[in-house]
């Protein structure tokens, strides 16, 4: 079966009552977990950014507070890479420029933090590296005023 385009989607989603929508979204909301926090953000969380943006920043802190001490840069490297999956998926619920630079500015702060050593690890420094390049590519849309402030925080990741 071919998906149909969003725009034919939302053709034909402008053609049904309030009822249909309401048990469309719960057919979607029973189907998979990201529909569910999909639906969840936009009915509970959307409206205060800023305590979402909190709460977000307070997983990926118990995220690196989970990571197993030790030598295996392999366990090391696989519990970055979810924390990472977890912070971009959260990013693409809010749909904000700036939760996007605000979370992947966190993000890269507590892994330099961490005492991870990136380093040691070219898998590692290869994705630290590309979040700092996708920060400065998203910061370039980003108001003069703004960017300087971001830049100063992100010149201190560097």
């Amino acid at each position: 079966m071919k998906a149909a385009t969003v725009n034919e989607l939302k053709k034909e989603l402008s053609h049904l009552s309030a009822k249909e929508l309401v048990e469309l979204c719960n057919r979607l909301a029973r189907f998979k977990k990201e529909n569910k926090e999909l639906l969840t953000y936009l009915l509970f969380e959307a409206h205060d950014e800023a305590a979402y943006i909190k709460g977000v920043q307070s997983e990926i802190d118990f995220g690196f507070g989970e990571i197993p001490k030790g030598n295996s840069l392999y366990l090391i490297k696989k519990s970055v890479r979810k924390i990472l999956r977890a912070t971009n998926k959260y990013i693409r619920y809010t749909g904000s420029k700036n939760a996007e630079i605000e979370l992947l500015l966190h993000f890269c702060s507590q892994l330099k933090q961490s005492g991870i050593p990136i380093h040691k690890s070219t898998a590692l420094t290869n994705l630290y590296q590309a979040q700092l390049k996708k920060i400065n590519k998203t910061l370039l849309t980003f108001h003069e005023d703004l960017q300087y402030d971001y830049r100063r925080v992100l010149e201190s990741l560097s």
